[in-house]
């Protein structure tokens, strides 16, 4: 009895590894393939765009088919996404703006295989960055920003500002403008906006692309540019400095080499004297050149003198 139960656990257990080494074998199989998942989202509110290059680009073409609940459509993908001359996505139009509150189905086909796959893009709308930034100082002196929406009715936004190139600072929700509250003209204050649809409309999932940056400050002048274009300019200016500053101190090795040597004679400061208190034997004593200039520097001979007396004129 003894020998038949480790008969049987030794059937169970070859039974069972071989089934493990299946398994893995498939699992392995499966893993070193990966299936293709295509992901759609509607861009714009005027295409459908789905992509199936999440795990890499695929290594065949696929044939793609969309289409929403109730409208079937056999018709291949107009146009196609390529990378490396592979078919890596599809674009095609929306017809519809309520089609996104139904279902989407969409079909990878290659050959015999087929991968099937039902979406709900309902949150997934993904809209244009808001255009038409403009800037005006209002008669309150605080900085009011406007902008054009692509779908108004259905939009919000959301601001992000920044003062002189730091951090930047997000602000709630806005519908189509903001205010900055007494702007220093003497800061420069830089400002974008990105919307998405809001919880009335569905509310998407995806905000848009921040928009083009609007600059205002220094000179109270208003100014569209990149930012990418503002760092680039901005450094420029350090190996420029660096590199005059380089220069100049070349400049003055250069000239202070070929210069003559300027003598630099410390003369004593001689004090004022005051002939009130001093007498003339202070002022030689305390001057050496003056001393010698009172000594005499000729020699004359002395002549005897004597007193005349009148004789009498008796005599």
């Amino acid at each position: 009895m003894g020998e038949m139960t480790t008969d049987g656990i030794s059937i169970l257990c070859s039974a069972m590894s071989i089934k493990l080494l299946l398994l893995l074998y498939l699992s392995g199989g499966v893993f070193t393939k990966e299936l293709p998942d295509a992901d759609c989202r509607v861009m714009q509110l005027e295409t459908v765009q789905c992509v199936w290059n999440k795990q890499g680009i695929p290594e065949v073409n696929y044939t793609f088919h969309g289409w929403f609940h109730s409208e079937r459509n056999d018709t291949e993908c107009p146009t196609y996404m390529s990378e490396k001359n592979t078919r890596v996505g599809c674009i095609q139009p929306y017809n519809t703006r309520n089609n996104r509150f139904h279902s989407f189905y969409t079909n990878l086909q290659h050959g015999s295989i087929n991968f099937l796959k039902e979406h709900e893009l309902k949150t997934r709308v993904k809209l244009k960055p808001p255009s038409n930034l403009t800037v005006k100082t209002g008669s309150d002196s605080n900085l009011w920003y406007y902008w054009n929406q692509s779908d108004p009715s259905c939009e919000e936004n959301e601001v992000r500002y920044r003062i002189n190139n730091r951090e930047w600072d997000n602000s709630s929700p806005h519908s189509r403008s903001f205010c900055i509250n007494l702007p220093s003209s003497s800061s420069l204050y830089e400002l974008q906006v990105r919307g998405k649809l809001s919880s009335k409309c569905g509310e998407s999932i995806f905000w848009s692309e921040w928009s083009e940056p609007v600059l205002w400050g220094s000179n109270n002048s208003t100014v569209k540019t990149d930012p990418h274009q503002v760092s680039v300019s901005m450094s420029w200016w350090t190996p420029l400095l660096y590199l005059s500053g380089a220069l100049a101190l070349i400049l003055m090795v250069v000239m202070l080499r070929h210069r003559e040597r300027v003598r630099i004679i410390l003369l004593p400061v001689v004090p004022k004297p005051s002939f009130s208190s001093y007498d003339i034997q202070d002022l030689l004593a305390h001057s050496k050149g003056l001393n010698e200039s009172f000594k005499p520097s000729y020699n004359e001979h002395a002549c005897p003198v004597r007193e005349y007396c009148p004789a009498s004129q008796s005599d």
